[in-house]
């Protein structure tokens, strides 16, 4: 599950600037469809466009799926960003202009680097639906490496540490003296919180900015209630945040160093201006070699018209 962004999700200007002192400010995710499936846009929106390099998370599920109905996006194109699919429930295929076919459940990472180019699809394996439930995530290249080679990398096993009695999963960066093994190009960190009832101490980064995002149950964190369709954005300057549940709760909470580059986002793109958008669209409407080809059935994603453009250029 991937993308696009739309108008809706961003705001007309730079949006607010990186709290440098510890806040705790709620905001609802947008509601939006992504192929057939309704999913929960908490990043962006219309009032923050990044929380460290991240630049999008969408939550879809937990939702039953039957022969009839898939998480099923066709082929469409990647620059810029690394997607990042975690799944709670369920089982995603990936495949990429790469030659990539890689399956992923619960508790395994996918992690793709665009670069200059990259195309893939995702569906649900047809002989096994059921229960979806997960996050797709993008973080935002840096410029040295935004122009690079794109990449696949696969993570079946992925560091855990307990606190309190809790676990958390690293995904990328690391967390609590435990280090992920997937790539990044940026200080960031991405981490699974599984929270029993009671109350969770979760060590921070002062440097970093962070967000947390409720996949399934209820928190209580610097006195917001928090779950699903939300997004708590807690500024940078914390080294620890108390989470208080009464029931299971999965969430993640996302941090990173603030991005220092102003990025131009639209559709499935992470650029810096227009023209190198409008260039990216161009060459996947050509079918450039730019993008490859993907191996799916899925029938390839068109681009929108641009959304600066009345005739849609």
């Amino acid at each position: 599950m991937s993308g696009p962004v739309e108008v809706k999700d961003l705001p007309p200007g730079p949006g607010p600037g990186v709290s440098t002192a510890p806040v705790a400010e709620l905001a609802d995710s947008r509601i939006t469809e992504v192929g057939t499936v309704e999913v929960r846009r908490a990043l962006p929106n219309r009032g923050r466009r990044t929380v460290g390099p991240w630049c999008f998370a969408d939550h879809f599920g937990p939702l039953d799926l039957d022969r009839h109905q898939g998480l099923d996006i066709g082929p469409h194109p990647h620059i810029g960003l690394q997607t990042v699919t975690w799944l709670f429930e369920g089982e995603l295929v990936h495949r990429d202009s790469l030659g990539s076919e890689q399956p992923i459940r619960p508790g395994q990472l996918n992690l793709m680097t665009a670069g200059r180019g990259v195309a893939h699809a995702e569906e649900t394996p047809r002989l096994r639906r059921g229960r979806a439930h997960g996050m797709q995530l993008w973080v935002a290249q840096p410029s040295r490496t935004r122009d690079g080679e794109p990449a696949f990398e696969h993570h079946a096993v992925l560091p855990s540490v307990e606190l309190d009695g809790s676990v958390a999963t690293v995904l990328v960066g690391e967390f609590a003296r435990a280090a992920a093994p997937s790539r990044r190009d940026s200080d960031h960190v991405g981490v699974e919180l599984s929270l029993r009832p009671g109350v969770t101490t979760v060590p921070l980064d002062p440097a970093f900015e962070y967000a947390a995002i409720v996949a399934l149950g209820l928190v209580v964190a610097e006195g917001r209630d928090v779950g699903p369709g939300k997004l708590l954005y807690l500024g940078e300057g914390r080294d620890e945040l108390a989470l208080s549940t009464n029931v299971p709760t999965r969430l993640l909470v996302l941090g990173g160093s603030p991005f220092p580059e102003q990025l131009f986002m639209w559709w499935n793109f992470v650029a810096r201006t227009r023209e190198e958008v409008e260039a990216a669209r161009e060459d996947w409407m050509k079918r450039s070699k730019r993008f490859g080809d993907v191996a799916s059935g899925l029938q390839r994603v068109l681009a929108p018209p641009v959304m600066w453009r009345p005739s849609g250029g």
